[in-house]
Parts: structure tokens; C-alpha cells; sequence
């Protein structure tokens, strides 16, 4: 079986000094299992204690720019457009509900109450502010299968470059 690891970005701190590891620095890294969770540990090349036995692997770098990059969110714009025009796609009810939570979380559509229709849909009336528009949006939450694919979905929109 073929399984992709995500390890974890650099935490840009010694694992066994707790010092900060500095721009251009030499360091290492391993992954390992903790608890069930993959973790990575970055040792200061002078506090590398070799490889460690628990660790799936290790590897030696150099640390880059003078902070972490983080993850850069999709523009607000683009997340408003993409669920206006989700909105003529049945077959994306599920994943636009998601993303549907996600706006409102992120206070760029608003909840301006729920209802019912003469079928029993539920529907959720969502008011976006910036744009001075409403929305109905069918309550169509994925099932447990379905559920890890509109995620991966929406990380690989909310997190592309």
C-alpha cells in the first residue's frame, strides 16, 4: 500500500535546545509517529543527536527567508465568486454547503435565518454585506465518505497559489 505523508512545516525552533533557528542555519529534521499523529522535530545542526531510531526518516537543511512561510488563503473575492457560482450546480450541493460554513466563519456571508421548503429541504438564507446580495443555500452536509473528499477539495482551493 502507497500512502503520501503531510509532514509538517519547520517549526523554525531547536527541538532539544529550544533556540530559534536562525536564516540561513544549517538544521535537521526528522519525521516520527507520536501518539498516532505524525510530528516533525528540527534539531540545530550542534544539537543534531544523529538519527533517531523512532524517526520514519531524516534530513538536513538550510533555513530560508527570516520568518516561516505560511499558507496564503485564496483571495475573498474568488471564495465569493466560486460559491455565487456554485450555486446553478446541483451536483456540487455538498461541497458548496462546506464552503458555504466556511464564509460565514470567516464573517463574508452572514446567517439570516433557516427554513424549510414544501419537500422538507431545509435551506439556510445568507446575506454577503460586501457585495449587498443574498443567498439560499441547500443544507446538503456530506456523508462520513464524502466528507474527506470535500475537505481535500477545499484546502487544495482555499491553499492554491
Amino acid at each position: 500500500m502507497h500512502t503520501d505523508l503531510e509532514v509538517p512545516p519547520t517549526t523554525r525552533t531547536c527541538h532539544a535546545t529550544g533556540r530559534a533557528i536562525a536564516a540561513g542555519e544549517t538544521f535537521f529534521s526528522e519525521a516520527a509517529w507520536e501518539d498516532g499523529a505524525l510530528v516533525r522535530r528540527d534539531y540545530a545542526a550542534d544539537a543534531w543527536p544523529g538519527g533517531n531510531d523512532e524517526a520514519i526518516c531524516w534530513w538536513k537543511c538550510t533555513a530560508d527567508g527570516d520568518e516561516p512561510t505560511k499558507p496564503k488563503l485564496a483571495p475573498r473575492e474568488a471564495l465569493l465568486n466560486l460559491f455565487a457560482e456554485l450555486a446553478d450546480q446541483p451536483a456540487e450541493a455538498e461541497f458548496r454547503y462546506v464552503l458555504g460554513l466556511l464564509l460565514v466563519r470567516r464573517k463574508l456571508l452572514r446567517v439570516e435565518g433557516t427554513h424549510a421548503d414544501a419537500t422538507g429541504m431545509s435551506w439556510m438564507r445568507l446575506d454577503c454585506p460586501s457585495r449587498g446580495e443574498q443567498f439560499e443555500l441547500p443544507i446538503v452536509e456530506p456523508d462520513a465518505q464524502r466528507a474527506a473528499t470535500v475537505e481535500e477539495r477545499l484546502l487544495g482551493i482555499l491553499y492554491a497559489e
